[in-house]
C-alpha cells in the first residue's frame, strides 16, 4: 500500500502519540500502573501478622516479652525463676561459647529473633538463643490460643528438634522480674 507523502499511517491515537513522542499511553495503562503501586505499597501491610506482643513464660523457668522489631517477631527474657547465682549476682550467660559474652546478664538478653509471618498467627525462620547450653537454633512458632504459642526449636529441619509451649503470664509482683 502507498501513501501520499502529506498523509500519516492510521494508527490509533495511543501509537501514533508515542511514536511522534508525546508520552501517551495506553488507555488502561495508567490505572493498571496505579493499581500494580498500590498493591506493592500495601502488600506488606496486609501480610503482617499481628504480634503476640506481652510476656509468655517458657517452661515455667523463664519468661520473655514478645515485641515488634522491624516488622519480625522477637523476644527477651523478663523474668527468671532463680534470677541470681550462689553470690547474689544476677544471673549471667555462662554457657555461651564466646568467652567475652559470658559476663552478660540474662535479665533483659534477647533471645528470640527474626521470626517473620508465615500466614495467619504463624511465624518461621527465627533463631532462639538458649542460655542452658550456649546454643542458637531455627525457630518456628504459631499462636493456637489468644493465651498459648507453639514453637518448634531445631538445627536443620523442624521435624527433628524439640517442642515448646509458651503461656501468656500477666506481670505480677512475684521475685524474678527483671
Amino acid at each position: 500500500m502507498k501513501l501520499a507523502t502529506d498523509q500519516a499511517p492510521r494508527h490509533p491515537a495511543w501509537k501514533r502519540d508515542a511514536v511522534r513522542g508525546r508520552g501517551a499511553s495506553r488507555p488502561g495503562h495508567t490505572a493498571l500502573v496505579a493499581v500494580t503501586i498500590a498493591c506493592f505499597w500495601t502488600s506488606p501491610a496486609l501480610a503482617q501478622t499481628a504480634l503476640p506482643q506481652g510476656e509468655w513464660l517458657i517452661d515455667g523457668r523463664a519468661a520473655v516479652q514478645i515485641y515488634d522489631c522491624a516488622g519480625l517477631m522477637c523476644g527477651r527474657i523478663v523474668w527468671l525463676h532463680v534470677p541470681r547465682d550462689a553470690r547474689g549476682r544476677l544471673d549471667r550467660d555462662k554457657n555461651n561459647p564466646d568467652k567475652a559474652l559470658r559476663e552478660r546478664e540474662l535479665c533483659g538478653l534477647t533471645i528470640i529473633w527474626n521470626l517473620r509471618p508465615d500466614g495467619p498467627d504463624r511465624w518461621r525462620d527465627g533463631w532462639f538463643y538458649n542460655p542452658d547450653d550456649g546454643a542458637t537454633y531455627r525457630l518456628s512458632a504459631h499462636l493456637k490460643a489468644a493465651n498459648l504459642i507453639v514453637a518448634r526449636v531445631y538445627v536443620l529441619i523442624p521435624l527433628i528438634g524439640k517442642t515448646k509451649t509458651l503461656v501468656r503470664v500477666p506481670l505480677e509482683t512475684t521475685d524474678g522480674w527483671c
